[in-house]
């Protein structure tokens, strides 16, 4: 056996080492590396769902409608981009409904999900039918990142560029071609999806009543694949603060005059979870109160909801902050819960059997919340 010398043990160990690293950090990144560009057609389309979806529209009897939106030209994209989107409009149309128009839900996805995983996991089509919503389930295309992941942590984005513009346009577009209630519009999603609810609506919180953020990261950080990693391991207590007083500033520098009107949210969070860890709710809450002229101490008050029986519901805190007799931030920590949205069908990755049931949570929240119409 040939012995080697120190020196190429020594070189032979790092080289080893640098692969090993470069692995593990391919690895890390994969979730938010963008995908190469492709052309994409100008074609825009509205037709009933394909068959894929029948298991969806046999659990909820509403119109089921696929479409192709044509995304707003970016800075040096050379060829116009699209955007699915699904559409739920229930059978039923109540009064209220004829006379203002649909309450409308805009569900954003997690990564490694499409639009109709999140729509069948979430069962959120079928409450919708009970309650009145329309809901509307746009997809991340796999052309502008490889894993459907919301690009939340993109500075562009976070400053009302990029997703945010391309989800605005949408929302206004389909406001435009069904009847809908701009005064009753909510953002709503599940990790990166929370995390482009949150962006979204303090882009354009004149167009959003309310938000559902579960399992979300902290708003305002990240700038690149590595922080965004780093956000949800650790969340961003020193920038947490300052991105709240940044959208306020900015507001002001845009030579808006009207200050920033309430933007109400639910916030559901796993205390099991470890991918985007609970931190990460604890700062975003902070964040709210700030947004809201709230004082950053304890609850109005705290409910506590025991386990159900059979394992069918786990036990978790409700938190309230209000304003007065106003509703203004609603935080529920669910214990035993990991990375999944609560109550969902655990036949689909990243939902949980086990209640409370989240999609319910949501709707009941979006119900007392509505924008002030516009003078």
């Amino acid at each position: 056996m040939v012995k080697l010398a120190p020196g190429v043990r020594l070189l032979r160990s790092l080289s080893r080492a640098a692969k090993a690293q470069q692995s593990l950090t391919a690895t890390l990144l994969g979730a938010f590396a963008p995908a190469p560009q492709k052309p994409a057609s100008r074609r825009s389309t509205s037709r009933p769902a394909p068959r894929e979806n029948r298991a969806l529209e046999a659990g909820a009897p509403g119109r089921w409608l696929k479409a192709q939106f044509p995304l707003p030209p970016q800075p040096g994209q050379g060829s116009a981009q699209t955007m699915s989107y699904w559409l739920y409009l229930p059978r039923h149309v109540p009064e209220s409904v004829t006379r203002r128009g649909w309450p409308l839900v805009v569900m954003l996805h997690g990564c490694h999900q499409s639009a109709t995983q999140f729509a069948d996991g979430t069962r959120m089509n079928r409450l919708a039918e009970e309650k009145g919503f329309a809901v509307l389930y746009p997809q991340q295309e796999r052309q502008v990142q490889r894993q459907r992941c919301w690009r939340w942590y993109d500075r562009d984005t976070q400053q009302g560029g990029g997703d945010t513009m391309a989800l605005a346009a949408l929302v206004d577009a389909v406001c435009t071609r069904h009847p809908v209630d701009r005064r009753r519009i909510y953002a709503c999603g599940l990790s990166a999806g929370a995390g482009m609810a949150a962006v979204l609506a303090l882009n354009h919180p004149e167009l959003f009543a309310a938000v559902g953020l579960h399992s979300g990261p902290v708003f305002g950080a990240g700038h690149s694949p590595i922080g965004a990693m780093h956000v949800m391991r650790h969340g961003a207590p020193l920038q947490a603060d300052a991105a709240i007083r940044a959208v306020l500033e900015r507001r002001i520098a845009d030579g808006v005059d009207a200050p920033m009107p309430p933007m109400p949210a639910l916030m559901i969070q796993g205390e099991d979870d470890r991918v985007v860890r609970p931190i990460n709710q604890f700062e975003l809450a902070r964040q709210w109160l700030q947004l809201n002229g709230l004082p950053a101490g304890p609850a109005t008050r705290i409910a506590q909801k025991p386990a159900g029986r059979g394992g069918r519901r786990n036990a978790h805190e409700i938190h309230d902050h209000l304003a007065g007799s106003k509703l203004l931030l609603r935080v529920v920590r669910i214990a035993g819960l990991g990375h999944a949205w609560s109550g969902g069908d655990p036949a689909l990755k990243f939902n949980a059997e086990a209640g409370p049931d989240a999609s319910r949570m949501m709707l009941d929240f979006f119900g007392r919340h509505r924008r002030q119409a516009r003078p």
